[in-house]
């Protein structure tokens, strides 16, 4: 199996390999443009597995807003300190999915930190369980 590791360039990504057909090394890899990287990839095979299973489940394209951040694009676009996506982590749009939908089949796939949007949810495999609403999200994911 393949280490988790952090690719500097997402076109470096060894396609050959490859064996996730509904994702990308560059909608996953860091959306700065070159401003302070050129297109990091966090690459973790476990992670990646678990959203393809996810897209499976849900049997629809999911579509990913934001991946892996280099520290400056985290920083430009006001994430944590901390932020899992200075790893991986995945901002996923809820247009076309039921969201409960989404997020129990995130949960039942092992994804720990979970996010709680109006249009998207995180996600992430920390090692303890996390969940938040992002600022005025509450109210869309109450039944």
């Amino acid at each position: 199996m393949m280490a988790s590791m952090l690719i500097a360039h997402f076109p470096d990504q060894d396609l050959a390999s490859w064996r996730w057909p509904h994702f990308t090394p560059r909608e996953l890899a860091c959306r700065c443009g070159g401003r302070f990287c050129a297109g990091a990839y966090w690459h973790e095979p476990d992670f990646l597995d678990a959203l393809e299973a996810l897209r499976a489940a849900m049997g629809r394209p999911l579509i990913i807003n934001s991946g892996h951040r280099c520290e400056g694009w985290n920083a430009a676009v006001g994430g944590a300190a901390q932020s899992k996506h200075r790893t991986i982590a995945v901002d996923m749009a809820l247009a076309g999915h039921d969201r409960f939908a989404l997020l129990t089949a995130a949960e039942r796939l092992g994804f720990t930190g979970i996010g709680l949007a109006k249009n998207f949810i995180h996600l992430d495999r920390r090692p303890g369980p996390a969940r938040w609403y992002y600022k005025g999200s509450a109210r869309s994911w109450r039944i």
